[in-house]
């Protein structure tokens, strides 16, 4: 898998090689500056850890999450994540080490496949909140977007216990013309839409959180 080391989010900015033939299309990601190729995993599942550092260099974690993707497009994250409490601890453990080590101000999502043998893999880094953390704004006693002031500013980091399980679904495209048009879906849910002029195939225009 090449893949190019800024810019990539829902599959964009990578190139699965399957044959030495596909080697000249994929070497055209070189053209927007360095790349990692990798060897191909084979996973359980993947994992993200939202964690946040402060400018005073206090640390907090926000619950595990498991992520399903569609067509390399986040599609939902359930939290707590659907694994034993110490494969949770340890994606914990090492989202804090990758921020001490990066020296890290604000968020960041360790995104990471967690192997058939029960190795944690990184598989991606976002410096900002993420996607996979939007959950945070109605399960969890803080969001990652008030954590991320809190730690930009020098203030206390707030708690983050989850308050219930559940899990954050994007809405793509046209879907969420469908959430609008019948309430009924939206029991025990929080939609949340992000205002986009205009709807493309794929594209993120909201998310809903299932409590």
């Amino acid at each position: 898998v090449l893949k190019t080391c800024r810019g990539g989010y829902d599959g964009k900015g990578q190139f699965v090689i399957k044959e030495e033939a596909e080697m000249e299309q994929a070497a055209s990601l070189l053209e927007h500056g360095t790349c990692i190729l990798e060897s191909w995993v084979s996973f359980k599942m993947e994992l993200s850890v939202i964690v946040v550092r402060s400018v005073n260099g206090e640390i907090s974690t926000f619950p595990t999450a498991e992520n399903i993707h569609h067509n390399n497009i986040l599609f939902q994250s359930i939290v707590p994540a659907r694994v034993e409490k110490g494969i949770q601890q340890k994606a914990a453990d090492l989202a804090v080490k990758l921020a001490d080590e990066l020296n890290l101000v604000g968020p960041l999502a360790v995104e990471m496949f967690l192997t058939e043998d029960g190795e944690l893999l990184v598989n991606e880094l976002a410096p900002r909140p993420h996607n996979s953390g939007h959950y945070t704004l109605d399960l969890c006693e803080t969001s990652q977007f008030e954590q991320h002031i809190r730690a930009v500013c020098g203030l206390p980091l707030g708690k983050t216990d989850l308050l219930k399980p559940g899990m954050m679904v994007n809405l793509l495209g046209d879907e969420v013309k469908l959430v609008e048009e019948d309430p009924e879906l939206l029991k025990e849910a929080k939609l949340y839409i992000y205002g986009k002029h205009e709807i493309k195939k794929g594209r993120k225009m909201g998310h809903i959180t299932f409590m």
